[in-house]
């Protein structure tokens, strides 16, 4: 029997695709910051799915790294409300027993990963190369030009999903998770 070669490229492809069928055991997650150094996560919102349920939800504020705030005026989120809030290290112990094995899932998931890279490189944690789906790049590439933007409401919105309480990360992660649970699980995603 002859044997089937695979570039890198289509290697890379399929485990995304196998990726893609397996969407039914997630995390979604979001992440806001207190300024524009991406250590400086202020809160950390957290929605698990299994067999594509809602299992649990998670908020938590944390004192960011650095502790300065210049974003107050997109999430409401400010020193008073983090001054006596655990560093990242502690709520991450804490969060990481919830998503072990997990794929995570962001809107605009470069960001949040960056994020979460930077809190363990600040805080020298060995960052375990966690797995991550972008429901921005998945909604672009399933939906298309059948939403006029794909912005986290305006995809939610699509999905069915109404969000109401925009940048407060647990609201940011339920409406990623409704996205998911659409959109990497529609035919379409599948092929």
């Amino acid at each position: 029997m002859p044997q089937i070669r695979f570039s890198e490229t289509q290697w890379v492809f399929l485990l995304y695709q196998f990726t893609l069928r397996s969407m039914d055991n997630f995390a979604a997650i979001d992440v806001e910051t207190a300024n524009c150094e991406r250590s400086s996560i202020c809160s950390i919102g957290l929605v698990v799915v299994k067999n594509r349920q809602i299992e649990e939800r998670l908020y938590r504020l944390v004192r960011p790294c650095p502790n300065y705030y210049l974003l107050t005026n997109i999430h409401g989120i400010s020193d008073t409300d983090t001054c006596c809030e655990p560093e990242f290290p502690e709520v991450w112990a804490e969060i990481s027993c919830h998503i072990a094995g997990l794929t995570l899932v962001a809107h605009n998931s470069p960001f949040d990963e960056s994020c979460l890279r930077a809190a363990h490189r600040i805080f020298q944690m060995p960052y375990p190369d966690y797995v991550f789906r972008c429901t921005y790049n998945g909604a672009r590439r399933i939906l298309g030009d059948t939403v006029p933007n794909h912005r986290l409401p305006t995809v939610a919105a699509h999905c069915g999903h109404t969000l109401v309480n925009r940048h407060h990360a647990l609201a940011d992660a339920e409406a990623c998770a409704a996205i998911a649970m659409h959109i990497f699980n529609a035919p379409a995603a599948r092929t």
